[in-house]
């Protein structure tokens, strides 16, 4: 790790989740330096692009950019110029590239992305859906859902539904208990997906461990057993194939790859077979 800080300048007019993903995406590559990001979201008119210039100037670094107006995208590379600092417009090769493809000019309207359309509330549907069947709850029309996620605790089957719901997926959550049934409606359910969700047994006492230690509950179960624990995810895996559910050890997987490895499931699932 060195000990220079760098500094990087994340400039947007809307929330700044756009220019984010793709910074972070790229630091993971560099992991050996001191980076700090100053995010500038909903940069509109000139007095918000003169405070990011102002910004800039204490403490230069990296430019990167995700601004659709004219106005704005000329007075901060004018800044970066003058000031003599990197800078890189993220959507201005992909618009116009789109722009000679369509053979029409972009229209150039901040925040276009979360405009309240039907998406958009598709999405706040699915999102109400996932925090109504979180944990098993309301299992009574579980084949509304989209996807129903399954797996013993820790597994998460929370995040990653919350995470589908973001992409406006309907998605349930059912965890495995040990020498419990799964709910009756899992077998009259038709339409959803069922993805079963493994993980290795080692992996999961240490994140029930520490999940035990945050609410101060030290006293060692079976939740938390090595043996036990091996013997329930043994179980769980025999309940998926039982069942000829797809199934996805996110043991080594981020939430957003288990969420992406679903999306491409149910696409596979809602295809009418050949």
């Amino acid at each position: 790790m060195t000990t220079q800080p760098y500094h990087i300048h994340l400039v947007s007019d809307s929330t700044g989740e756009t220019v984010g993903t793709v910074a972070r995406a790229c630091l993971v590559q560099f992991t050996d330096f001191d980076v700090e990001e100053h995010i500038w979201p909903m940069v509109r008119n000139a007095k918000q692009v003169a405070e990011v210039v102002a910004g800039i100037e204490a403490e230069p670094g990296l430019v990167l950019y995700t601004l659709v107006s004219d106005a704005s995208v000329e007075a901060l590379e004018k800044a970066c110029r003058r000031l003599k600092v990197p800078y890189i417009g993220l959507l201005n090769p992909v618009i116009a590239a789109m722009g000679h493809l369509f053979g029409s000019e972009a229209r150039h309207r901040p925040g276009r992305q979360h405009i309240m359309d039907a998406g958009y509330f598709g999405r706040i549907d699915a999102m109400q859906f996932v925090l109504g069947h979180d944990d098993g709850q309301m299992t009574k029309d579980l084949d509304q859902a989209d996807v129903v996620v399954v797996g013993v605790s820790r597994s998460s089957k929370t995040p990653t539904c919350v995470y589908l719901a973001n992409r406006g997926i309907k998605a349930a959550n059912i965890p495995v208990v040990p020498g419990g049934p799964l709910p009756p409606e899992v077998d009259d359910a038709t339409k959803p997906l069922f993805v079963g969700l493994t993980t290795d047994a080692k992996s999961l006492v240490y994140l029930r461990r520490n999940r035990m230690r945050s609410i101060k509950e030290d006293a060692e179960t079976d939740y938390t057993d090595l043996d036990s624990v091996t013997d329930e995810v043994t179980a769980a895996r025999r309940l998926f194939a039982e069942r000829a559910w797809p199934v996805i050890d996110v043991s080594r997987r981020s939430v957003e790859e288990t969420a992406t490895n679903i999306m491409q499931l149910l696409k596979r699932h809602r295809e009418p077979p050949a």
